[in-house]
């Protein structure tokens, strides 16, 4: 889709048209195009859970509050990043040595100033790192989902702690935010709400 179609398309769907599936062999293709969003040092802290399991996504709609979309939804995605992914660092760049993209002194190097960077700064950092490459992960996802003909609405009205419980989620991974994708009911569709125009939230300093 050409981009600027595709951002003025995007919208945060609040009602999906029922029983229409969504399949692996579907979410695949959008997985692999969030593979290239950007993330820090290459750690990728992003880890996804998809959601089709009918029965599974009633219990998920429960610690959403009963919010209507998800039972609706195809599918509802769970969107996670990992606070000590920078411990991945070796495992993530191996393969660049085999390839002879690095040498094993460059590796090392990686993984050592990797270490220092997150460690010297401290739990608290390493939460908001994990929030703030899910959040450009979760982003690439819903315009990836757009493209290829899928609707989705990015949700933060949920219960992260039974969330966490029934899909055993890890405690070193930080829940950002929950995702319903579908096929939009168009004709309940809400108008896009007021946008502040550019010069009230940008400063440009020349």
């Amino acid at each position: 889709m050409d981009f600027q179609k595709l951002i003025e398309f995007r919208h945060s769907a609040n009602n999906f048209l029922s029983n229409i599936p969504i399949t692996e062999e579907d979410l695949i293709p959008i997985f692999n195009d969030v593979k290239l969003a950007p993330s820090a040092y290459n750690l990728q802290h992003t880890e996804y859970v998809v959601i089709t399991n009918p029965e599974l996504k009633e219990q998920i709609m429960e610690a959403a509050y009963g919010q209507y979309k998800v039972h609706t939804a195809s599918g509802v995605i769970i969107v996670t990043g990992d606070r000590y992914a920078y411990k991945q660092t070796e495992r993530l760049h191996q393969g660049m040595v085999a390839l002879g993209m690095l040498t094993e002194f460059e590796l090392n190097k990686m993984i050592k100033e990797n270490y220092s960077f997150y460690e010297r700064r401290g739990e608290q950092f390493m939460k908001e790192e994990a929030i703030r490459n899910a959040s450009l992960s979760s982003m690439f996802f819903m315009l990836a989902a757009k493209n290829r003909g899928w609707d989705t609405c990015p949700m933060i009205g949920f219960d992260a702690k039974k969330v966490r419980q029934l899909l055993e989620i890890p405690q070193t991974h930080e829940i950002v935010l929950m995702m319903t994708i579908g096929k939009e009911k168009e004709n309940s569709r809400r108008l896009r709400g007021y946008r502040k125009p550019v010069n009230e939230f940008v400063k440009f300093l020349n």
